[in-house]
């Protein structure tokens, strides 16, 4: 049974940093796409990175950029989501998912990967 199980969501100050995890069982994450995605209430799911296990390549929303860290395991069965310097903006509920065969164009368009995580609470006060 294919299940991701995303963890390290909570509450920080402005400034402060978390580290979040997606962890695969029933399969690894070898040539697969990971992606973390974030969705605030009332608003749409934003991309916000993703790392192509076959070459570790690593792509980051703008949003992200500088202040965001995607990386994997060894093993290929989890992906971390290094969050620093976080701002009120960033609170929002963050899932990670998987899909195999994604292309560069795709990676931040949620209905192309496969396997959803459930979500894990980010929090940041100001």
């Amino acid at each position: 049974d294919v299940q991701l199980q995303a963890s390290g969501g909570g509450s920080v100050q402005a400034g402060g940093s978390l580290r979040l995890s997606c962890a695969a069982s029933g399969f690894t994450f070898d040539d697969y796409a990971i992606g973390w995605f974030r969705q605030a209430p009332g608003k749409g799911s934003e991309g916000v990175s993703c790392i192509t296990t076959s070459d570790g390549r690593t792509h980051y929303a703008p949003s992200a950029q500088g202040r965001f860290i995607i990386s994997t395991d060894t093993a290929k069965t989890t992906v971390y989501l290094e969050m620093n310097s976080l701002k009120p903006e960033d609170a929002a509920t963050y899932y990670c998912a998987a899909g195999g065969g994604i292309i560069l164009s795709q990676i931040r368009i949620p209905r192309a990967y496969d396997y959803w995580g459930q979500g894990t609470q980010v929090t940041v006060s100001s």
